[in-house]
C-alpha cells in the first residue's frame, strides 16, 4: 500500500529508542537516557515573556506569512551581521524554519531528485539521508574517520559519483562526533564544490554551544560562499528552545527560493507569537550563552573523565553537545548500547544510528543533570568489558 521509496525508511531512530527505554522504565528500572539531544534547561524567561503577551494579541491567531514575519527575517540577518560578519539580504537570503530539521528534508525536495546523488557525512544526522531518499534521489556515505579528525576527505570520492551529485552535506559542529572545522577547511570546500558544481548544504546548529574558548566560523563567512552554499541554523540548542521549532536557513538566493516554494506548499509557517520569540531570542546578551555554556562544559567533563575511568576512550569536544566514545574490541556498537542498558540502566546511543562508519563508537548527550551524569559514569566504572 505505500510507496516504494518507504522500503528504504525505516522508523525514526529515537522514537525506537523510546520504546526500549519505556519498557525497561515498566519493569521498574531507574534509566538515565543519554541518548537524544535536548536541552534540559530552561528556555530564558524574557523569551517566553515574548510568546505569552504575544499570544493573547488575537490578530497573532490567524495563519502566519509563509516566509516569515519580516522583522523576524531582519532579525537574523541582524544576528548573522553581529555573531558571524556576514552580509545577508533578508528578503532573498533569510527564510525562517520550523525546526532546522523540516528545512533539511524539504530543501532535499528542492536541489535533488531522480538520478542525482546527494554526498552524506557518515556518521551524519540521519535526516541528510532520508531526506534524499524521500526525495528520490541517491545518497552516497562519505565516511568521517578519526584519522583524518572525522573530517571528509572529499578527493576521495569516485569522479563518476562526482558526475551525479548535486550537494554535499556538512555539519560542523559535529553531531555526532563533536568534530570541528576551521575557516580554512570551509575555504576548501567551496574551491571543491565550484570545481564539480554543488550546492553545500552546511547544518550549524552548534556554533554557539563551544567551550576552552572556541569560536566556531560559518561556512558563509567564506568570500564568495553564497554562490553554493546554504547554511541551516537551529535556536534549539543555542537558546534552549528545541520544543518551539523554529530554526532558519540563509545564503544562495536561488536555493532559499527553491526552499520557500517546497514549504510554502506543504507548511503554512510558524505560528507568530514564536517568531516573536524568535526575535527576542536573536537579541539576547550573548553572556547569557557563556553562563550556559559553562553548565555544559562542566557536564563534558563529567562524561569524558567517566569512560575513560570506565576503560573508553572518549574524545574531548570542544562543541556541540556530544561527547563520542570507542568502544572496547570485540563489540559493535548497537550489542554494547543494549548490554549497558541492560546491565547498568543506562542508554548510550549506538553510533550506527548515523550511519555504517559509526561502527565502533557510541554518543552520549550532555542534556542531563550533572548528578544523573556522574551516577550513569559511577555505573559504567562498574561493568567488565
Amino acid at each position: 500500500m505505500l510507496a516504494k521509496r518507504m522500503e528504504q525508511v525505516p522508523p525514526y531512530v529515537f522514537a525506537h529508542v523510546a520504546k526500549l527505554i519505556a519498557e525497561k522504565q515498566a519493569q521498574g528500572v531507574d534509566v538515565i537516557n543519554l541518548g537524544i539531544g535536548s536541552p534540559d534547561l530552561p528556555t530564558p524567561s524574557h523569551i517566553v515573556k515574548v510568546l505569552q503577551e504575544a499570544a493573547e494579541d488575537p490578530k497573532n491567531h490567524r495563519y502566519p506569512s509563509y516566509t516569515g514575519l519580516p522583522q523576524l527575517r531582519q532579525a537574523i540577518a541582524d544576528w548573522y551581521q553581529r555573531r558571524f560578519g556576514v552580509d545577508l539580504d533578508p528578503d532573498r537570503e533569510v527564510v525562517p524554519l520550523i525546526g532546522s530539521k523540516e528545512g533539511i528534508a524539504h530543501l532535499a525536495l528542492a536541489v535533488v531528485g531522480p538520478g542525482d546523488v546527494a554526498l552524506i557525512p557518515d556518521p551524519g544526522y540521519p535526516t541528510y539521508e532520508m531526506g534524499t531518499i524521500l526525495a528520490d534521489a541517491e545518497p552516497y556515505p562519505v565516511p568521517l574517520l578519526a584519522e583524518n579528525d572525522f573530517l571528509p576527505d572529499l578527493e576521495a570520492i569516485p569522479a563518476e559519483v562526482l558526475q551525479r551529485a548535486r550537494i554535499l552535506w556538512l555539519n560542523y559542529p559535529n553531531n555526532p562526533t563533536g568534530a570541528i572545522a576551521s575557516l580554512e577547511f570551509f575555504e576548501e570546500v567551496v574551491v571543491f564544490a565550484r570545481r564539480h558544481n554543488l550546492i553545500i548544504a552546511h547544518d550549524n546548529p552548534y556554533s554557539d554551544v563551544t567551550f576552552d574558548g572556541y569560536v566556531a566560523p560559518s561556512l558563509l563567512q567564506v568570500p564568495g560562499a553564497k554562490e553554493v552554499a546554504v547554511e541551516l541554523h537551529s535556536l534549539s540548542k543555542t537558546y534552549n528552545m528545541a520544543g518551539w521549532r523554529v530554526g532558519m536557513a540563509v545564503g544562495n538566493a536561488e536555493v532559499i527560493d527553491g526552499l520557500i516554494r517546497v514549504k510554502s506548499n506543504v507548511d503554512t509557517g510558524i505560528f507568530n507569537p514564536i517568531q516573536y520569540a524568535a526575535i527576542a531570542a536573536l537579541e539576547t546578551d550573548p553572556s547569557w550563552i557563556a553562563e550556559r555554556n559553562a553548565i555544559y562544559q562542566r557536564r563534558r567533563d563529567i562524561l569524558v573523565n567517566g569512560l575513560r575511568a570506565a576503560g573508553l576512550h572518549a574524545f574531548e569536544p570542544k562543541a556541540a553537545l556530544y561527547v563520542w566514545a570507542r568502544i572496547p574490541e570485540g563489540w559493535k556498537s548497537q550489542e554494547f548500547s543494549l548490554h549497558v542498558l541492560d546491565e547498568a540502566g543506562v542508554w548510550l546511543t549506538p553510533g550506527t544510528a548515523y550511519g555504517a562508519s559509526g561502527e565502533g563508537y557510541v554518543r552520549l548527550s550532555m542534556c542531563a543533570p550533572e548528578e544523573r551524569l556522574q551516577e550513569a559514569m559511577e555505573r559504567l566504572t562498574t561493568l567488565k568489558w
